[in-house]
């Protein structure tokens, strides 16, 4: 399954995340999450799963009573 840049923001904006945010539950750098949502760099073929086990993890994070930060996104102890 592919994704368009517009997809891609579409899905970031939907579910409330930066830039930064999401490059950082995803593992990679802020400006590679603006250069896919530009158009400027092919989003890779697997990067729908991934932002797929991000929503699933959202959602079970959400269900158990989750307390702060950004949801899927590990904080910084």
């Amino acid at each position: 399954m592919s994704m368009t840049n517009q997809e891609f923001k579409s899905w970031r904006t939907r579910w409330g995340f930066s830039q930064g945010k999401l490059a950082k539950a995803l593992g990679v750098r802020s400006m590679t999450v603006a250069r896919w949502e530009w158009g400027t760099i092919r989003i890779p073929a697997l990067l729908p799963l991934a932002l797929e086990a991000l929503e699933n993890r959202m959602r079970k994070e959400q269900k158990h009573g989750f307390t702060g930060g950004m949801p899927g996104v590990q904080e910084a102890e």
